[in-house]
Formats: C-alpha cells, sequence, structure tokens
C-alpha cells in the first residue's frame, strides 16, 4: 500500500523519481492511509507492505509511525511491513517500537558502477550508506528483513551471487540473515529515464534465479510480485516462492481512489504490473494446484523470529506452526470474504489438510474459528 510517491531521489528507472515533471505527486494524509488499509481488509487482507519514496518533507518518521499506530487502532490488519527509505538507527527504533513487522529496502544493484549510474542524485545515490541499511535495521532490534535486487540493472548472476553473500554477513555478524528475498524484475514506469532492462532477465533465468536462492537460503521467504506475468507466476508458486502479492497498486490511494477499477498506466505510479488478479483469484489459483493458501501473521506477533526463526525454518519445524496457522487463517477467509467457487475449492484443501495436524487442541480451534471467533493463532 502506497502512502506517497514525494520523492527526492533521481532514479533512472524510477516514475517517482525527482526530475519526472509529468508525476503527480500525493502523499496520503493518516486519514486516506486509514481509508485505504480499510478497503483491503474488508477484502480479506490482513497483512500489507507500505511503500513510500524518500522525501522527509512529506514521509519522515513522524508520518510513518502516525500512519502506522492509525491502521492498527482502526482496522482489522494484523501486522504491517514497511519498505521505507534507510534511516538512522533512533529512527528505525521508533519504526520497531510502532509494531513494524519486517523492515524492507532492495539494495537494487550491488554493482557499484552501476548503482552509481542509476542514481545520480538525492540520498540514494550514497552505496555505502543503502547497503549498511540493514546493519542499522537489526541493530535497531529488526530481527525480520527483506532484501532484494531490482533485476535487469546489472548482470543477474552477480546480482544474486552478491545478494547471497550479504545474507551470509548478516548471518555471520547477528546470528541470522534475511526474513524475505524478492525478485523484481525491471519494469516500465511513466517518467522513467530507462524502460527496458540494460540486462534483460528471460523468464527461464529468472526461474534459475528464484532456484538458486531457494537452495542458498531454504529458510527465507521468496516473494514474487505483481510486477511478473500471471502465467509465470502461477508456475513459479507451484514450485519455488513462499510469498505472492495479490492485486497490487503502485501509487498512493490506488485502491480508493475513482479510477482505481481502471488498470492503465499513470501518472501517480512507480512502476506498471502484470498480474492484476485480486486475492480471491489468486487465492483460487494456489487452492487449484493443490496448496494450502495462507494468511498467517503468526510469528511476528509470538516472538518466532531472527534467530529463533532461524533455528525453527532451518531444521524444518516451523511446519508444525506454518500448517494449522495456514488452515485457520484460510478457514476465516472462506467464511468471512472469498467467493463461492473458492469457498468450495478451498475447503477440499482444507479438509485434505486437516488430517495432517499433529496438535491436540486443533479440532478445538478450528471449531471456534468456525462458530466466528477470529485471529486464532499457534
Amino acid at each position: 500500500m502506497y502512502l506517497s510517491n514525494e520523492c527526492t531521489n533521481n532514479c533512472l528507472y524510477c516514475g517517482f523519481r525527482k526530475d519526472n515533471k509529468d508525476a503527480k505527486r500525493k502523499t496520503l494524509t493518516i486519514d486516506e492511509a486509514v481509508n485505504e488499509a480499510q478497503f483491503l481488509s474488508q477484502r480479506g487482507y490482513k497483512r500489507l507492505l507500505l511503500v513510500t519514496g524518500e522525501d522527509i518533507r512529506s514521509s519522515n518518521i513522524n508520518y510513518l509511525t502516525a500512519v502506522i499506530n492509525a491502521i492498527y487502532e482502526n482496522t482489522d490488519i494484523r501486522i504491517l511491513h514497511i519498505n521505507a527509505p534507510p534511516m538512522k538507527v533512533e529512527d528505525f527504533k521508533r519504526l520497531k517500537d510502532a509494531g513494524v513487522g519486517v523492515y524492507q529496502s532492495f539494495q537494487e544493484t550491488y554493482h557499484p558502477e552501476t548503482y552509481k549510474k542509476m542514481h545520480p542524485s538525492g540520498m540514494k545515490k550514497d552505496y555505502e550508506w543503502r547497503l549498511s541499511t540493514m546493519d542499522r535495521a537489526i541493530e535497531a532490534g529488526f530481527d525480520d528483513i527483506g532484501m532484494g535486487t531490482l533485476l535487469g540493472l546489472y548482470d543477474f548472476r552477480f546480482e544474486a551471487l552478491a545478494l547471497i553473500q550479504h545474507a551470509r554477513y548478516l548471518e555471520e555478524r547477528f546470528g541470522f540473515g534475511p526474513h524475505t528475498v524478492s525478485v523484481p524484475r525491471l519494469q516500465p514506469a511513466s517518467g522513467a529515464v530507462i524502460s527496458d532492462a540494460p540486462y534483460p532477465v528471460s523468464d527461464i533465468d529468472f526461474k534459475k534465479i528464484v532456484a538458486v536462492y531457494r537452495l542458498a537460503m531454504p529458510y527465507v521467504g521468496i516473494v514474487i510480485s505483481t510486477r511478473e506475468p500471471k502465467e509465470l507466476r502461477d508456475e513459479i508458486i507451484k514450485i519455488w516462492a513462499s510469498q505472492i502479492s495479490a492485486g497490487s497498486r503502485t501509487n498512493p490511494g490506488g485502491y480508493t481512489a475513482p479510477n482505481a477499477k481502471r488498470r492503465t498506466p499513470n501518472a501517480e505510479e512507480q512502476f506498471e504490473t502484470e498480474d492484476h488478479r485480486s486475492l480471491d483469484e489468486m487465492i483460487q489459483v494456489i487452492a487449484k494446484s493443490n496448496n494450502l493458501p495462507s494468511l498467517c501473521t503468526a510469528c511476528y506477533r509470538k516472538g518466532r523470529t531472527g534467530k529463533d526463526f532461524r533455528q525453527i525454518a532451518g531444521k524444518g519445524d516451523i511446519q508444525k506452526y506454518c500448517l494449522p496457522n495456514a488452515i485457520l487463517t484460510f478457514q476465516e477467509y472462506l467464511i468471512d470474504y472469498a467467493s463461492d467457487e473458492t469457498k468450495e475449492i478451498g475447503q477440499r484443501i482444507i479438509d485434505d489438510a486437516i488430517a495432517k495436524v499433529e496438535l491436540n487442541d486443533f479440532a478445538e480451534r478450528l471449531e471456534r474459528t468456525k462458530r466466528g471467533e477470529r485471529d486464532i493463532y499457534y
């Protein structure tokens, strides 16, 4: 959920860039942000990623914490993550204290010369400041972090290996690496200087990157965004990816704006998306492939993060929590939000999965969910 497209950086590939004179700038008010979150919550979303440009006049730490507090207080959103510009340790602490789950920041490219070329001005031009972002976030208390590169800016082999090495460095220093790794490919953006990737990444190579990340970092959540075409997303979620976005808009107010149903590129977007399917449609796709959709937010609230999560996930023991929590949250969704077709398909998936749960009190918790109790988790 985008909060602001105001930005003082000049990234050549981004629609938010400062010198994009055609961009329509907007920063959501607190009430507008709450309305956006409420709109999404009422359609079944319980976890949101907040995104903002880098401009301390409009989206500073005071604004961000106020938005976070207001969304938690006035909506049914259970966990908020954030993709925000790098900041000082003390500001990261305020974000963490406000209840943010994952802090996400992409290096964009690990290749110094390419980085300098792609980021000619603004705070983001400082390669070392951005590279050390996760060190400061972890020092401030964030033990769930999200990393990624923007594929297409430089040779994908270099970028993938550099990200893996970055993750290993964090593990060696702090005892854990990233909670999530995203694999966005460069997409056209209104007002961007470049729209075609200097180093194109084919679908085959994209699959290789995801496979290498899964082998090198088996504990991470691999995130596939709506930048990718639906056919490719459908293929990858059956095999390697563990998290997927649905119905995403890349402009502030994009969910509740009067023209929200239109899917033509506009001057408020950061980039164009390829997969426009709704949450219900994506859940149906996952269920039809005989996989169990999960809307779980338990680990952040139970303290299974950082080193603890790394140890549990590394041994494969996280499944004893993931399976029952997936069933409980999916059952909630089917009752409260799903279309009739999704309900029919989804209930069969749940019925098949129940037998695999080994917790003694699970049947009782599932029955409480069916009776209308909400947010039950392990």
